[in-house]
Parts: structure tokens; C-alpha cells; sequence
């Protein structure tokens, strides 16, 4: 039996040259595919975290929030974040909430600046399609040799 990386002598390269023996790499092993490649960040509904906080505050002997806590893999700060919550009255304020930058409520000024803008922005459009007409009017008008109607000087309505 021959090793991968033995060096063989052919009849062909008897000379000084001789060639090596590929090596025998294995194939990658296949990705498990009930694996996530990023974690996911855990999520506790209500009833979850009401059940813990009920949990932690019947443990009385020594060291049973501590084996609470490692046993459902929290953090005092999230326990602590909970009971705060749940002192104020904020039972909604348990569920998780959306991540990232919260959208502020427009004010009532921006609100009627924004109608404001698009209503003006609509009557420019109206204005610049009845200049149009106007002055396709005025041309009309002219190839056909129709005079115009000047306004008065002394009417001034």
C-alpha cells in the first residue's frame, strides 16, 4: 500500500523528474439544516413573564431566585425591568415591544402645514393648466384674425 503523498516513479518520468500522488481531501460535511446560523434574541410573552415574576416572589428559601433566574437564563435587570412594569400598572408594557427608534406623533402644526403644502401644490397645478389655456386662447384667437377684448382702464374691479 502506497500513502498519499508517496512519491511514484513512472516508466514515463524515470528521469530526475517524479510526480506525488494527489491527497485525498474529505468533503465538507453538510450544514445541519434545524441549526440557526445567527441566533435569535428570546422573546416571553406576557403570560411568561407574569408566571416568573409569580415564581420568584413565592421562592423563600436562600438561593431559589438565583436558581430561577439561571434555570429560564435571565438577567436581574430584565427580572428587576418586569417588576417595575408590573408595579406601575403596565401589564402591556410586559409584552415585548418593537425594536428601534419609536415614530413620534406628527404635532397639529405639522399636521396643517402638510394639508397646507399639498393644497397649495394642487392649485399651482390648476393655475399653470389654466395660463395654458389662456394662452393657447390668445393665439387661437390671433391666426384667426379675432381681436381680443382689451380691458378697460377705468373699470377697476
Amino acid at each position: 500500500m502506497k500513502l498519499p503523498n508517496e512519491v511514484v516513479k513512472t516508466a514515463a518520468n524515470t528521469g530526475a523528474e517524479e510526480s506525488r500522488r494527489p491527497t485525498v481531501v474529505p468533503a465538507p460535511t453538510a450544514v445541519d439544516p434545524e441549526l440557526s446560523t445567527r441566533p435569535q434574541r428570546r422573546r416571553f410573552t406576557t403570560q411568561e413573564k407574569l408566571r416568573i415574576l409569580t415564581e420568584i416572589d413565592q421562592a423563600s428559601q436562600s438561593g431559589g431566585i438565583g436558581s430561577i433566574l439561571r434555570r429560564e437564563g435571565l438577567y436581574w435587570s430584565a427580572l428587576s425591568r418586569w417588576r417595575e412594569q408590573r408595579a406601575a400598572g403596565m401589564v402591556k408594557g410586559l409584552t415585548p415591544a418593537k425594536r428601534g427608534p419609536q415614530a413620534a406623533k406628527p404635532s397639529p402644526e405639522a399636521v396643517e402645514l402638510a394639508q397646507l403644502r399639498r393644497e397649495h401644490a394642487r392649485l399651482q397645478q390648476r393655475l399653470d393648466r389654466a395660463e395654458a389655456i389662456i394662452d393657447l386662447q390668445k393665439k387661437v384667437a390671433e391666426l384667426l384674425g379675432i381681436p381680443l377684448a382689451q380691458p378697460d382702464p377705468d373699470d377697476q374691479t
